[in-house]
């Protein structure tokens, strides 16, 4: 493993919105939540010229290799900072906004903790390709405008949004709060993406959802055998022109 400060510098390179390359292909991943084996064949699969990578959060806790599962997304991020985006999950906010289960965390000595939450705090929120899709982990912020999520701050009510917000299939905008967890409507949807100039999300958190919901508009990926019994990611050519629903994207099973 890389030091503190070069996996820090390598990560504070990128912006909190990630703008996608528009060749090639990108891969989406879901929660992987310390299921190794789901990681490791995303890269033997993956982990080649011509794609990019980018994992949705939730990369700790539940699973039983939750440090091997994160070293080695670091490692490989510090290879290949160009090619791997590791955007914040609910479950790298721990420092800032403890939960539980926490198994991950609470294994950890002191100095563990601080080497690993000091890492997380740099992590991206959200990433764009130019073809229309947008990626985040929970729900989308209620920005005006996609730059606004360069100056989300950790703890704030945007970041709420994009690390624990959930998605309610029915009309409404914000339609409560569950344990901590704020849940949206159709509406919400329908005006945020509006907003952010965007025609599809993908996102992940949230494991008993639907899949595909809003007219194929957002789509939620699970790639954790910790949550479910079939793992899935999204596969996005980058250089179609436009992304307007899940038809136009390949979902694999891994």
């Amino acid at each position: 493993m890389k030091n503190l400060k070069s996996i820090q510098d390598i990560l504070a390179r990128d912006k909190r919105l990630i703008r996608l390359p528009a060749k090639g292909r990108a891969v989406f991943v879901g929660d992987t939540h310390g299921d190794f084996d789901a990681t490791e064949t995303v890269f033997r699969l993956y982990f080649k010229p011509g794609y990019t990578l980018v994992f949705l959060g939730d990369y700790v806790d539940r699973g039983e290799e939750s440090k091997k599962n994160m070293e080695f997304l670091l490692e490989k991020k510090a290879e290949s900072p160009d090619q791997l985006f590791l955007l914040a999950g609910n479950h790298e906010g721990y420092c800032s906004v403890p939960f539980s289960p926490a198994d991950f965390w609470e294994s950890l000595s002191p100095e563990e903790y601080e080497y690993f939450s000091g890492i997380c705090q740099f992590f991206p929120f959200a990433a764009v390709t130019e073809n229309g899709l947008i990626a985040v982990h929970g729900a989308l912020p209620d920005v005006n405008g996609l730059e606004e999520i360069n100056a989300v701050q950790m703890c704030s009510k945007h970041w709420q949004q994009l690390t624990w917000g959930d998605f309610m299939e029915r009309p409404g905008d914000f339609i409560g709060d569950r344990g901590g967890r704020p849940v949206f409507g159709e509406d919400y949807f329908k005006r945020t993406m509006k907003q952010l100039g965007a025609n599809v999300l993908i996102r992940s958190h949230q494991p008993h959802i639907k899949p595909v919901i809003f007219e194929k508009r957002c789509l939620t990926l699970m790639t954790s055998y910790y949550y479910t019994f079939s793992r899935n990611i999204a596969i996005v050519d980058l250089e179609k022109p436009s992304i307007n629903s899940a038809d136009d994207m390949e979902i694999v099973e891994i």
